[in-house]
This record gives C-alpha cells, sequence and structure tokens, in this order.
C-alpha cells in the first residue's frame, strides 16, 4: 500500500508526522484536526509493527495551548499489569491509513524507560520530570523556543 508522510507546518512545535491513505479521504475532520477522545484506546505498534499498547490518555499543558504527553499503557514482561509510559507527543507517528500510532522503539527500550502505574502517576508540570523525559525519548522539550526558531 503506497503512504504519505506530511507535516503540519503551521505549529510552532515539530510537526507531527501523519501517515496517510492516498486512495481515501477522510469525509470527518480527521487526520489533521482530530477530537482527542477518538485516540484513546488506539494502537501503538514500533516501526516493525510489534504491538507496544494502546493510548491511554493524552495529557494537555493548558497554559500553552499544546499537546504535551500522550500515556501508553504497555503490557509487557511486568507481572503486576499495564505499565504507563509518558512519551513526548513529537515521537508519535500518525499512521491513519491504519488507524494506530508509531513509535520508533524497540519493546526492550519501552521495558525500560521511565514508566508509572495507574495508582501513581508523575507530576506532569514538574520541568525536571519532563526534561528527564525528553531526554530518554532525545526530543527536545516541547516549550522550548530554540525547536520553532530553528524550523522557520
Amino acid at each position: 500500500m503506497a503512504t504519505d508522510a506530511t507535516y503540519d507546518t503551521a505549529s510552532s512545535d515539530r510537526p507531527t508526522p501523519i501517515i496517510r491513505d492516498p486512495t481515501h479521504r477522510s469525509a470527518g475532520p480527521g487526520p489533521d484536526v482530530m477530537d482527542a477522545a477518538t485516540l484513546i484506546g488506539d494502537a501503538v505498534v514500533n516501526t516493525l509493527g510489534e504491538n507496544l499498547g494502546t493510548l491511554e490518555a493524552i495529557m494537555l499543558d493548558i497554559a500553552a495551548g499544546r499537546v504535551a504527553y500522550a500515556v501508553l499503557s504497555f503490557s509487557g514482561q511486568v507481572p503486576t499489569g499495564d505499565k504507563l509510559f509518558a512519551i513526548p507527543w513529537s515521537v508519535f507517528t500518525l499512521d491513519a491509513a491504519h488507524k494506530r500510532f508509531v513509535l520508533d522503539i524497540s519493546k526492550a527500550q519501552l521495558e525500560t524507560a521511565p514508566g508509572f502505574d495507574k495508582y501513581h502517576w508523575p507530576k506532569m508540570a514538574d520541568r525536571d520530570w519532563a526534561i528527564q523525559l525528553h531526554a530518554y525519548y532525545d526530543e527536545q522539550p516541547y516549550w522550548d523556543d530554540t525547536l520553532s526558531a530553528s524550523s522557520g
């Protein structure tokens, strides 16, 4: 199947890539503008097509008016159930053709990523926590203005 990755360049953030199905154009608002609630429960796979879990939540930075993180529920080797991961939104690629998200990360890398359980969420507004999280995924923090200056 032929796909086309396009980017939203209107945003000052690094654009979220979208893999499109060129044979089908949505009659609705997606994939460029979507209701976040419709994405909850979407599958997340890695670039090898291995299942990494599902989107559990999409976290907004209200003051900045941006998507900050997606929370991934990962059913891996953890015997106590699902482990949750806050992952910078910019790391995801939306595969609109297959109605899923893609992460360029192996299962092993995800299993060792900083995570949490559903009863002990991190303080996501804490900049120190957020800087460490972005560093783990080798991403520049979404609030860093040097990123938008370099993309213009």
